[in-house]
């Protein structure tokens, strides 16, 4: 069964982008991390699609980030890393039409991934942001990174360095400008593709031009700080065998900001 679900308004130019593994929180494994790659890939060549809204299946999560059964070998040098999740991204995979995430539920960890390569994010008032890495012994690095490019520095210190003893809510994250707009319950996606609407029915070129033109003026930034992380991440995360015990044991209270 695809992991990816997509539909395409050929009137409007609008293509509705799903996550569709609701039963895994919508958990991003190995054949979605291809598909996700293709589908961008392709987007770029589909003149018909001139604006993208993501989002995920379900009424309990965006995305929990890579799947924990996900195994993915990796090579024996704190200075090399295979990260599946690495180029998952719109951005990654060159496209620059606009993606406008829509999010209900839980988005945490490498969710962070996608919401950080998304022109801007729209959540809905159940929406709730955090980054569980620092619990289980895992370095957040690629996340880090993702969210300081739109979030105020110490908001993503508080978030990596919390792990899941807390989660952000929708308003808090609208506060700090990680989202755009909060919805009501399950009107996310409907704001979303009013948005891409708009965008969508001006001349695609002007609009392509400026959303290069806005990741251009933080591009060195992101770049050379991402290109920190495969090693910051082999160096610093436990074993294996010493995650799972932490994962076994993890935490069920935790705090809304």
């Amino acid at each position: 069964m695809t992991a990816l679900r997509t539909t395409t308004d050929k009137d409007t130019g609008v293509a509705v982008v799903t996550l569709d593994r609701p039963e895994r929180l919508n958990a991003i494994d190995l054949e979605m991390t291809t598909q996700l790659k293709s589908l961008w890939a392709e987007f770029r060549f589909d003149d018909t699609v001139r604006a993208i809204v993501l989002t995920g299946a379900g009424d309990r999560a965006f995305s929990t980030g890579l799947d924990r059964d996900a195994e993915v070998p990796q090579p024996g040098s704190p200075y090399m890393l295979d990260d599946p999740l690495a180029s998952i991204g719109p951005k990654a995979s060159g496209l620059w039409k606009p993606v406008i995430a829509a999010v209900n539920g839980m988005a945490c960890g490498g969710a962070f991934y996608l919401l950080g390569e998304a022109d801007f994010v729209i959540a809905d008032e159940t929406a709730t942001f955090f980054d569980p890495h620092t619990t289980y012994g895992m370095v957040s690095a690629y996340e880090s990174v993702y969210l300081a490019q739109r979030t105020p520095f110490g908001e993503v210190a508080r978030m990596a360095l919390m792990g899941t003893a807390e989660r952000v809510s929708a308003r808090r994250a609208y506060e700090v400008g990680l989202v755009s707009e909060v919805t009501g319950r399950g009107e996310a996606v409907t704001a979303a593709i009013s948005c891409a609407t708009v965008i969508a029915s001006y001349p695609p070129a002007a609009v392509q031009g400026t959303v290069r033109a806005l990741w251009t003026a933080q591009e060195a930034t992101r770049s050379t700080a991402l290109s920190q992380a495969p090693h910051l991440i082999t160096l610093g995360n436990l074993p294996p065998e010493s995650q799972a015990p932490l994962f076994a044991t993890r935490p069920r209270t935790f705090r809304t900001r």
